[in-house]
């Protein structure tokens, strides 16, 4: 996933270690996806057009 958010913003994403398989995904201090709330990990493609949506 941090390849694809790599190219689509020129931006590197970054690993931040959680306890109870946190997933979430922020941007901004924003949480876009969260898998707890989910109870499933985003879909790749779709998680970077929602993000490019937000630009």
């Amino acid at each position: 996933m941090a390849g694809k958010l790599k190219k689509a913003y020129s931006v590197d994403a970054s690993l931040r270690e959680g306890a109870g398989g946190v997933f979430d995904v922020t941007v901004d201090g924003d949480l876009v996806y969260s898998k707890h709330q989910t109870g499933q990990f985003p879909d790749e493609a779709r998680l970077v057009a929602d993000l490019q949506g937000r630009a």
